[in-house]
């Protein structure tokens, strides 16, 4: 595959060096508009940086854009990333773009672009806090190329009123499948409708974006406390 990395910072320089590496035999060209890191990427990787603005038509005709497989934008600004991804799109029909995105909230907007594929550190260091915290909320694991489906994760609490039902039970929102539930101990199981939902039980579903709060209640909400006695 022959593969542009637009960035060469460290994300963009191991980037390169791992594609380089793999033993699948890429074609990298690194674009880079800093004299000084330009100059390292070709010390220490050999001649495969270019030195021009990602952002620039003139830059990617030079780079080869239209023969390109994947273009990989990582520079340290958001929209930078997002023009560069965009213009390999619709003027050089690169079939795959992959995008970092600095502020997660960017997300959804690079989505509804066009962008292929975003990558969020920010978004994955988020999703391992909250695994640890003892909360219940809904994780994004991975969301899907087209129709705005996400797959998702959420554990099961112990008050929750789920907990004992058959998964044909349950009133999920339209569109929403449960397609994995990883026990306390860690046992995958693949659930069917007679399934039984437990306590503490890792949910893995698909849910569209807009349904992950009425997905994340429907598993979560705890049963109402019995009224005390007289």
């Amino acid at each position: 595959m022959y593969i542009i990395v637009v960035g060469a910072g460290k994300v963009g320089y191991y980037l390169a060096k791992e594609l380089l590496e793999a033993p699948e035999g890429h074609e990298v060209l690194i674009i880079e508009l800093d004299a000084a890191k330009v100059e390292r990427v070709t010390q220490e990787l050999g001649d495969i940086a270019l030195r021009g603005d990602g952002c620039e038509a003139a830059t990617m005709e030079k780079a080869g854009y239209g023969r390109a497989d994947m273009v990989i934008a990582v520079t340290g600004d958001d929209e930078d990333n997002l023009v560069v991804c965009q213009v390999a799109k619709a003027k050089f029909s690169v079939p795959r773009t992959v995008a970092r995105i600095n502020n997660p909230k960017n997300e959804s907007i690079f989505k509804q672009l066009g962008i292929d594929t975003t990558v969020s550190a920010t978004a994955a260091i988020l999703a391992q806090i909250e695994q640890e915290l003892p909360i219940h909320g809904l994780i994004q694991l991975l969301s899907l190329k087209g129709g705005g489906l996400e797959i998702v994760e959420v554990k099961v609490p112990q008050r929750a009123s789920v907990v004992g039902k058959r998964i044909g039970e349950l009133l999920l929102p339209q569109q929403s499948l449960i397609t994995l539930i990883v026990d306390s101990d860690g046992t995958p199981r693949v659930p069917s409708n007679d399934t039984i939902i437990r306590a503490e039980d890792q949910v893995v579903a698909v849910t569209r974006r807009e349904s992950e709060d009425a997905l994340r209640a429907a598993l979560t909400n705890s049963s109402s406390p019995a009224a005390p006695g007289r």
